[in-house]
């Protein structure tokens, strides 16, 4: 009862701060999940070929990716933090509003990549931000975090699906066949088979008619409060220079806040290693944290991000694949029930999300990453046996869902628990998720079309064994890590990690 009183205690009062964070988190989500049901509409909007068009998949996640590595570098000052996730989620409402109008292939991708630098900004900031503000707490409400992610991710089909083409784009120049083609790959997308697009060819000649321009302008309006709030919460900080609010700022008596000025017992050397340990990523390769750091120091940063490299990548090879693997032999689903596996998929991430944050109060991060992580390679070796059967395969990609909804915010906690908030773990593991669920897409794409169907599953098998193995060896880095500050008086913080009996 106490730690619920204390832990009620600390979101009441940084509650604007951490419902903010969360809503930027649903720009997010609106922004990942879009492109796949839409992006048919979108290749007959600005009369590009299939393969020019995938070019915008490409430059969305690439700018994420460089959003991502930097963002951390406006953690300097709450100022910083705030200004730079108002910019970030105001321009992804005005990324929607404009895609409209894009009608060459080349900006529609500058505009998709002006979005993905937003969201690779709001992807650091955000998590930075409630890391320091809960610091050993802040687990459950890091879940809470990507369970907006989650969401997101599902209102944005919902959104476009109403206004989705279901016959040809090109009037006068169709065909049965043509609307058959469409039909077909728009469930394709809906799993963003990205790598397999450029084997349908449709007409290009004709007049355009599409009705998704509404649904990105709904988007648009959906979006717009999360910008507001965040000026809203600058506001009640004083933070915005000609509208002085008369209310104390929010965390100015907070001394369990992160953002707290003149602790008492705080040095301004520990405020410079802060502003430095959560830099954007080559600052923390230049940061005096590095100075005189233990090897366990660096490995466990290495490991952590490999780890969630594997897992991240898994996320984007099931999500963009699973299509191409259900409709292949054996499986040999019809494509319209295919099409909903990437939705079930999502679905069970998002729900995974949700009932993870009272796990994440009442189990230590290391022990959630153990158990999911195990599922992860149980689920994906069941499915490797049971091949033939279509009702298993909606059985484990829900399955799957579930088991990797929770990893990355566990994954946070933990390495920010272990490192007692002084290293570089958020910029860290987010680029290293980014680049895998990047990288791995690719990778796989080719594997499945060089040897076939069966080797998605097999992939699957191969990278999960992998995280899990590396995951090991972070146990054993942590451990190294304790030993080597044991010895260092005033260091002894870091080594009290919840959850180090798990080791022992």
């Amino acid at each position: 009862a106490m730690w619920d009183e204390r832990i009620w205690t600390l979101f009441k009062r940084n509650l604007l701060h951490t419902l903010t964070y969360w809503s930027v988190f649903f720009s997010f989500g609106l922004c990942i999940a879009f492109l796949g049901p839409t992006i048919l509409d979108l290749r007959c909007q600005t009369q590009s070929t299939l393969q020019e068009i995938t070019w915008v998949f490409f430059s969305q996640q690439f700018c994420l990716l460089i959003g991502s590595s930097v963002g951390g570098v406006f953690k300097r000052t709450l100022f910083c933090a705030l200004s730079a996730l108002f910019v970030s989620s105001l321009l992804i409402s005005v990324v929607f509003a404009i895609i409209p109008l894009c009608h060459n292939v080349l900006l529609l991708a500058v505009a998709m990549a002006v979005a993905g630098l937003a969201m690779g900004v709001i992807d650091t900031i955000a998590n930075i931000q409630l890391v320091k503000l809960y610091q050993k707490d802040s687990a459950i409400f890091l879940q809470a975090l990507h369970f907006f992610i989650g969401f997101g991710a599902l209102v944005s089909p919902l959104i476009a699906d109403p206004f989705l083409s279901d016959t040809n784009c090109v009037v006068g120049n169709g065909t049965e066949n043509s609307t058959e083609m469409m039909h077909h790959l728009r469930n394709a997308l809906a799993g963003t088979p990205m790598h397999n697009l450029s084997q349908y060819q449709l007409p290009t000649e004709g007049e355009v008619v599409t009705q998704v321009s509404y649904a990105f302008w709904i988007m648009a309006l959906i979006n717009l409060p999360v910008p507001i709030a965040v000026f809203v919460l600058m506001n009640r900080e004083r933070l915005v220079p000609c509208c002085a609010s008369s209310s104390p700022p929010l965390l100015e008596t907070d001394e369990l806040a992160m953002e707290t000025q003149g602790t008492e017992g705080e040095t301004p050397d520990t405020k410079d290693s802060d502003a430095q340990g959560h830099g954007d990523l080559f600052s923390c390769c230049h940061s005096e944290t590095l100075q005189g750091a233990p090897l366990s120091f660096f490995g466990i940063h290495i490991l952590g991000g490999m780890v969630l490299f594997m897992t991240d990548g898994i996320v984007g090879a099931y999500s963009g694949f699973v299509y191409t693997y259900a409709v292949a032999p054996p499986m040999n689903l019809p494509h319209k029930t295919a099409g909903y596996l990437a939705s079930v998929f999502w679905a069970a991430i998002t729900v995974g999300r949700l009932v993870s944050i009272p796990l994440s109060y009442r189990f230590q991060p290391v022990r959630l990453l153990l158990l999911n992580l195990a599922g992860v390679i149980i689920t994906v070796l069941l499915l490797l046996i049971f091949f033939t059967s279509s009702i298993f395969l909606f059985i484990g990609t829900c399955l799957l869902g579930l088991f990797l909804s929770s990893i990355f915010p566990s994954m946070l906690a933990y390495t920010e628990d272990i490192l007692d908030y002084k290293g570089c773990a958020t910029t860290v593991l987010v680029t290293s998720a980014g680049m895998g669920e990047m990288v791995l897409q690719v990778l796989v794409g080719s594997i499945i079309h060089s040897e076939g169907s069966y080797s998605f599953m097999l992939c699957g098998m191969i990278i999960g064994c992998l995280a899990f193995s590396l995951f090991f060896v972070l146990l054993f880095f942590h451990r190294m890590h304790k030993i080597s500050l044991s010895g260092h008086p005033g260091k002894t913080a870091m080594v009290e990690e919840p959850g180090a009996d798990c080791l022992k």
